[in-house]
């Protein structure tokens, strides 16, 4: 039984033509003691099969414990979105299902062709950030303001080697959830203690960034 309707499908693959550099899905699984790994993993070949422009790649977090390592795998399941030859630092923690779905097809195209929807003056901003930014959105699969979320941490991530953005499902790691103080979605924490919630625009998005960077500046 496949997860991917036919119409779906079709849609996809239409999309997926538009691509243009190779896309590489890290998939990061363990058969044990993972609640969504099977059915992520289903979702990721189906999708995979859409175009020769992906290549899915599929590691054991225990086995493959140096690849896990190298990539900063510490939960699972994990997709790692990332061009032929180098990792963004584009993360999915838990399954991109829901209407997270939609934010995996747009990281792979960002990915894929390099550019991002964000305006040029936030571009230009955004390169200029030279300390390291670490951003984790925290997300349910029925938020419908959350992809935005998400998406502005991904694209952030492409535009600059400094940061690094994660989607983390909060209903399958309610431990983190917890530790974060996760009380509703979309809540972005960045360089663990700076928060807030809510799909902002991307200039207050990029606002609170750079509020943590320009602090971090401050602090040294």
């Amino acid at each position: 039984m496949t997860i991917l309707k036919e119409k779906d499908r079709q849609e996809i693959k239409k999309r997926f033509e538009e691509l243009e550099g190779n896309v590489r899905l890290l998939f990061f699984t363990q058969e044990i003691e993972c609640q969504f790994c099977k059915e992520t993993g289903q979702l990721l070949r189906e999708l995979a099969e859409l175009s020769d422009k992906l290549k899915l790649e599929t590691y054991n977090l225990i086995t493959d414990k140096n690849i896990a390592e190298k990539f900063n795998i510490d939960k699972i399941p994990a997709t790692v979105v990332m061009s032929e030859e180098k990792d963004y630092g584009i993360r999915y923690f838990g399954i991109p299902s829901g209407y997270e779905f939609a934010s995996l097809l747009e990281s792979i195209e960002m990915v894929s062709t390099g550019k991002t929807q964000l305006s040029e003056g936030v571009i230009e901003k955004v390169k200029q950030i030279d300390k390291p930014v670490h951003i984790q959105v925290f997300v349910t699969p029925t938020c419908p303001y959350c992809p935005p979320a998400v998406l502005m941490g991904h694209a952030l991530a492409l535009l600059n080697d400094n940061i690094k953005a994660d989607m983390i499902e909060a209903t399958e790691f309610p431990h983190i959830a917890n530790k974060y103080n996760v009380r509703g979605v979309p809540r972005i924490v960045i360089n663990e203690d700076h928060h807030f919630e809510g799909a902002l625009p991307e200039q207050q998005y990029l606002e609170e960034v750079l509020h943590v960077v320009e602090s971090h500046s401050l602090q040294n």
